[in-house]
């Protein structure tokens, strides 16, 4: 009687190249934009400061980002790295987020806000379900698997998420439906807002690499606001030290 034998599931060539495109994109975009001389996202993003901003630091957190997704993409990429449901879970749904990343740029360099908003709420929604697809297999790999997708696809999905509320925020600015009458409750509204659906999908998710983009953008908002809207700001900051809690406790091994 022979032994039975069981091949190791091979992983789709195309899924993994779209990934690893999908990154570049996603990192190659802000580049370009700049090359081109159009508008940056700064710039896009100031519509909506007087009602809320964040401190121009807070968008440095794309650096790690990107440098977490790269990473992510290479190890995907790699013919070794195996097979896993996590892997199935989150492989395009990244694709989709990370496009989209790409993609949001262009839609602020052309001034496109109805089209930013749908860009960024699409992306963020894409790779949240991703990740919550990919948690209940979790503990089925090994922890190099678990390194290379749930920290670096957790931290772009809590940045998405403060970021969508940020950027229906300025759109609403913008377009003159928030006004100086009702920018500060639409500010506070803003943050229960990231506060209640982080908490939540971290809560879900038990990573804390999806909470800690989401305190550092609330600081970030306290730190721009404290001074001129002292009670927005403080409510950023409460929102970052509930937020920062919420994510330790569901993070726990």
């Amino acid at each position: 009687m022979s032994a039975m034998t069981f091949e190791r599931p091979v992983k789709p060539a195309a899924r993994s190249i779209a990934v690893m495109a999908s990154v570049l994109v996603a990192i190659g975009a802000a580049p370009v934009l700049s090359a081109l001389g159009l508008m940056d996202a700064a710039t896009f993003a100031g519509d909506g400061d007087q009602t809320l901003r964040a401190a121009p630091y807070a968008f440095s957190i794309w650096g790690l980002i990107y440098l977490g997704v790269f990473v992510y993409g290479v190890w995907q990429l790699v013919r070794q790295t195996p097979e896993s449901a996590p892997l199935r879970a989150v492989a395009w749904p990244s694709v989709i987020a990370l496009l989209g990343c790409g993609a949001w740029l262009f839609a602020a360099a052309l001034d496109q806000k109805a089209l930013s908003v749908v860009i960024i709420v699409t992306s963020a929604s894409a790779i949240v379900a991703g990740l919550l697809r990919a948690g209940p297999h979790r503990g089925e790999v090994g922890p190099g698997t678990r390194f290379f997708i749930f920290w670096p696809l957790s931290l772009l999905a809590g940045w998405l998420t403060i970021a969508s509320f940020l950027n229906v925020i300025t759109v609403l600015t913008a377009w003159g439906l928030i006004g100086p009458a009702t920018a500060q409750p639409a500010a506070l509204a803003g943050i229960v807002g990231v506060l209640i659906v982080g908490s939540a999908v971290v809560w879900r998710l038990r990573h804390l690499a999806y909470g800690l983009p989401i305190v550092w953008g609330l600081i970030a908002v306290w730190a721009a606001e404290h001074a001129d809207k002292p009670q927005v700001g403080l409510a950023a900051l409460v929102a970052a030290g509930l937020m920062l809690l919420v994510s330790l406790v569901a993070g726990r091994p």
